[in-house]
């Protein structure tokens, strides 16, 4: 009941978000992720830390970051809501796409692509706006524990066109045989992968990763295309699509895992205010290998 009452809501709450002007909806945003920055303590004390620690930034700047990250990531949740507004004749209003050439070409090769992405910019956009634009998309996703959001987001990914899979081993399935029909398949490979996941290098710290992409691009000889979102100065969003690469005889799942994890380090230094910085990234650590009482 809770939850049909919460749908029904998150529903008439679009629908009335979505007879704004886009200006208007930024300018609220704006507003928002003011009120945002001074009431979520415990994710701008951590982000605060977090960035100054990963960054070397002053309290000062690392504030200045941190409050516009907040002000974005507002303005995100209201384009959230706004996602029925997307569609293929609509898409080119709000985004643009920097290099398509690199995607066109790399689906050319018929192997399917792999999306290298992250938690950065407006990444709900991002996967709409590629789908809207003729990419043939699909994505992993992880569940979310809220079941009314999940399927809420499952509504607008399916209405621009995106196919979703999760970490089941049916759509690991449906994954690999998206990749052997030439479509792309996207990985969100910033987060914490807990115990399972490979260690490398990330803003001058081991971080749990995920191998997934690493695993699939070794699997299936499919190029990778670093694929981001940034938004404009002058409103909107600018899809950037970074130069096809592959997985090389020389590659380890560690090596690429690694290049793979230094390509989103490199975007989060060129636009630190789009990368989610109150994340848990580093919260698994490292294993100690050969401590006193080990068996």
């Amino acid at each position: 009941m809770i939850g049909s009452v919460q749908y029904i809501f998150y529903k008439l709450l679009s629908a009335w978000i979505c007879l704004f002007p886009y200006s208007l909806l930024l300018a609220c945003g704006r507003q928002l992720g003011k009120l945002y920055y001074c009431v979520a303590a415990k994710q701008r004390k951590r982000a605060l830390r977090q960035i100054q620690e990963h960054l070397n930034l002053s309290p000062k700047a690392a504030e200045q970051i941190i409050r516009r990250v907040f002000i974005k990531l507002s303005q995100t949740f209201l384009e959230v809501l706004y996602m029925p507004r997307l569609n293929k004749q609509s898409v080119s209003k709000y985004m643009t796409v920097e290099n398509r050439p690199y995607l066109e070409e790399a689906l050319a090769e018929g192997k399917g692509v792999i999306l290298l992405a992250a938690h950065f910019g407006n990444w709900e956009w991002l996967g709409a706006g590629l789908a809207l634009f003729g990419f043939p998309l699909t994505s992993f996703a992880k569940r979310q524990p809220n079941e009314v959001y999940m399927r809420i987001l499952a509504e607008h990914r399916s209405q621009a066109g995106i196919e979703i899979f999760y970490s089941k081993s049916l759509d690991l399935i449906s994954a690999a045989k998206a990749l052997k029909q030439g479509k792309t398949l996207g990985f969100i490979s910033d987060q914490d992968a807990g115990p399972k996941g490979i260690f490398v290098d990330f803003l001058g710290q081991k971080a749990s990763t995920p191998a997934g992409a690493a695993v699939f691009a070794k699997k299936f000889h499919s190029p990778v295309v670093p694929t981001f979102i940034v938004r404009r100065k002058t409103g909107g969003h600018q899809i950037l699509l970074g130069e096809p690469f592959y997985f090389e005889p020389d590659d380890t799942i560690q090596s690429f895992t690694q290049k793979l994890s230094t390509i989103t380090e490199n975007m989060i230094r060129e636009y630190p205010d789009e990368w989610l910085w109150f994340q848990k990234r580093w919260n698994t650590k490292v294993p100690v290998v050969g401590k006193e009482g080990d068996a």
